[in-house]
C-alpha cells in the first residue's frame, strides 16, 4: 500500500479526502448505439452538430473543462485524480504534518479539495491542479493563531514591468514555485526573502516584493506575488516589435457565461450616462450573486480601466445590494459582451517621462455627497496605474475637491518615482500633472494661504513643496482632453469610446 493511501485527518463528517485503493475512478458503462447513419437536417448543413459527432470526432475534445467543487464529482475524472495523488504525494515527501493524538476537548480543524485548471496564454489547459487546503475560516483569532502577513506585489508594480519591458524589448518570463508552501517554512516569504537577497539582489524600500540585481550591464527584476514570480532582465528578447499586450478575455467571457447573459445583446458603455444609484429598490434574496460578480469584476479592472468607475460603483452597495444595483452589475456584463478581448497595450518606446491626469466629481455620491476622485498615470506613452474612489470627506467646493484628488495623483506619481528608480529608471525631468480647473492650478501656485483654504492647507502644502522641489509640474487641460473624466462619472458613447482609446485600451481579437 502507498504511505499516502492511509492518510486522514479530517474528522468523520468532512468530505472524504483520498484513497487511490478505494476511489478509483468508476469505468464507464458502455453505451448502445444505433447502427442507423443519423445526419442532420438541411437548414443545419451550414453549422457544425456536436450531437452527430462520430466517435472517432468525440475523441478530439479535451478532458474536463469545468472546475469540480466536490471531491465526487472530481474522483470521477482522471485528471482530478491523478492531481489530487499528486498532491497527496508532495504532502507526504514533504513532511507537512506530523501525526498527533487530539487533545482532550478539541475539534480538529477540517480540510478540503480546491481543484483549479491552469491554462498557458492562448487559453489551452496546461494542467489540472489540485490543492488540499484546511479550512481556516474555523479558526479564532488570539486562539488558533495570532498573525497572518504575506505581502503581494501591487498590481502598478506588474504593469511598470510590462511598461519597461516592452519599452527596452527586455525577455519577460513568469514562473511559479510548485507546491512553495510545502517546501519550506510558515513564513514563506521571509524565508524566500533571506534565500534571494543572499543570491545578491537587493530589496526594495519602495515595495518588498520587488528584488533587483545588477551585475555590470546585467539587470534582473523579481517581482514576487505569493508563490508566482515575475521576471524581466535587459536580455535584448521582445515579444513583439511594438509593444506587448495583456487581456483577461478568457476570464471576461467566463463571467458572461456564469452570469447567463451569454443570449443577451450586448451595450457600448458599462454604465447608463447619468445613473444616479440609490438604496431605495427592492433588497436582492441572493445577495451572494451579486457579491461574486462584482467581485469578479473588481479582478478584471486589472486590465479594464474602461470598467473601472461603474465596478467603484457598484461595490458602494456590497453590503446590502438591490435590485437596481444587480441590474447595474448586469449592464457592465452586457458592455463585457461587446467587447470581451479588449485591454491594455505597452508600446515599446524609449520616452519614460511620468505624466498623470487627475480629476473629480464634486459631491457625486447620492448618498454622501462625498466626492469622487479619478486619476491616471502614464510611464510614456504606456497606461501603468489608475484610480477611481469616492473621497473621505465631503468637499465645500469644487476646487476643494479638485484639489483632494490632486493631492492623491500627486502621491502617486512620488511613490512611482520611487519605484521606478529601483528598476534603473532615473527621472531627471519632473513629472506632468494635468488638470481642468483653473481655481486650484491658482491655488497650488499662490504661496499664500487664506480662510477658505486653511482646512486644505496641508494637501496645499505638500502639493507645493513638490512644485518647489521640481519633481512636479502643474498644467491646464481642456475638459474634452481630460483623460481622468472616464474615472469620476458616466459618459456617453460618442465621449467614453474615444477616451478609452487615448488610454491605450484595445482588442486586438476584433477585426479591424
Amino acid at each position: 500500500m502507498p504511505p499516502f493511501a492511509s492518510i486522514s485527518f479530517a474528522p468523520a463528517t468532512e468530505t472524504p479526502i483520498f484513497s487511490p485503493e478505494t476511489h478509483s475512478p468508476k469505468p464507464a458503462a458502455p453505451l448502445c448505439r444505433s447502427s442507423r447513419h443519423i445526419a442532420p437536417p438541411i437548414k443545419l448543413h451550414d453549422y457544425v452538430c456536436s450531437h452527430v459527432f462520430s466517435d472517432q470526432s468525440s475523441s478530439l475534445i479535451p478532458g474536463p473543462t469545468k472546475e469540480p467543487m466536490s471531491y465526487s464529482e472530481a474522483a470521477a475524472h482522471p485528471e482530478w485524480y491523478e492531481a489530487m495523488r499528486s498532491e497527496l504525494q508532495a504532502l507526504q515527501a514533504n513532511g507537512t504534518w506530523s501525526l498527533t493524538p487530539l487533545p482532550a476537548g478539541k475539534t480538529p480543524i477540517g480540510c478540503r479539495w480546491v481543484y483549479k485548471i491552469k491554462h498557458r496564454s492562448d487559453g489551452s489547459i496546461e494542467r489540472y491542479k489540485a490543492r488540499l487546503v484546511a479550512k481556516g475560516f474555523t479558526q479564532l483569532e488570539g486562539v488558533d493563531y495570532q498573525d497572518t502577513f504575506s505581502p503581494i506585489a501591487k498590481i502598478i508594480y506588474v504593469h511598470c514591468l510590462l511598461a519597461l519591458a516592452a519599452a527596452r524589448g527586455w525577455s519577460l518570463h513568469q514562473m511559479d514555485v510548485n507546491n512553495s508552501f510545502l517546501h519550506a517554512s510558515c513564513q514563506w516569504f521571509a524565508k524566500f526573502s533571506e534565500a534571494i537577497r543572499s543570491a545578491g539582489y537587493a530589496q526594495s524600500q519602495a515595495d518588498y516584493s520587488l528584488f533587483t540585481r545588477q551585475q555590470g550591464k546585467s539587470f534582473t527584476a523579481l517581482l514576487i506575488y505569493v508563490d508566482d514570480i515575475l521576471i524581466i532582465g535587459n536580455d535584448p528578447v521582445s515579444a513583439s516589435k511594438n509593444g506587448i499586450f495583456i487581456s483577461q478575455r478568457k476570464y471576461a467571457l467566463e463571467i458572461i457565461e456564469d452570469a447567463g447573459l451569454l443570449g443577451v445583446a450586448p451595450i457600448d458603455t458599462p454604465m447608463e450616462r447619468g445613473l444616479k444609484l440609490f438604496d431605495k429598490s427592492d433588497l436582492l434574496k441572493d445577495q451572494g450573486h451579486y457579491k461574486r460578480l462584482v467581485g469578479r469584476l473588481i479582478y478584471l479592472t486589472v486590465s479594464r480601466p474602461d470598467i473601472t468607475y461603474a465596478v467603484h460603483v457598484l461595490s458602494w452597495f456590497m453590503h446590502h445590494p438591490r435590485k437596481a444595483h444587480m441590474e447595474a452589475a448586469f449592464r457592465v456584463v452586457r458592455y463585457l459582451k461587446n467587447v470581451p478581448g479588449q485591454g491594455l497595450f505597452f508600446y515599446s518606446n524609449d520616452d519614460f517621462r511620468l505624466r498623470a491626469y487627475y480629476d473629480s466629481d464634486w459631491a457625486g455620491c447620492p448618498l454622501t455627497r462625498r466626492s469622487t476622485t479619478g486619476y491616471c498615470v502614464f510611464l510614456g506613452p504606456s497606461l501603468i496605474s489608475w484610480r477611481s474612489k469616492r473621497q473621505k470627506t465631503v468637499s465645500l467646493s469644487s476646487a476643494e475637491a479638485e484639489y483632494r484628488a490632486m493631492t492623491g495623483a500627486c502621491c502617486e506619481l512620488t511613490w512611482l518615482r520611487y519605484l521606478l528608480k529601483d528598476l534603473g529608471v532615473l527621472h531627471q525631468e519632473p513629472a506632468l500633472l494635468y488638470c481642468d480647473n483653473k481655481a486650484t492650478l491658482h491655488i497650488a501656485a499662490n504661496p499664500v494661504f487664506h480662510e477658505r483654504t486653511k482646512h486644505i492647507e496641508m494637501d496645499c502644502h505638500y502639493i507645493r513643496d513638490k512644485i518647489q522641489d521640481g519633481s512636479i509640474i502643474t498644467r491646464h487641460v481642456s475638459s474634452a482632453h481630460q483623460l481622468a473624466d472616464i474615472l469620476t462619472k458616466p459618459l456617453g458613447k460618442e465621449i467614453f469610446a474615444p477616451m478609452i482609446r487615448k488610454l491605450g485600451v484595445q482588442d486586438i481579437h476584433s477585426p479591424t
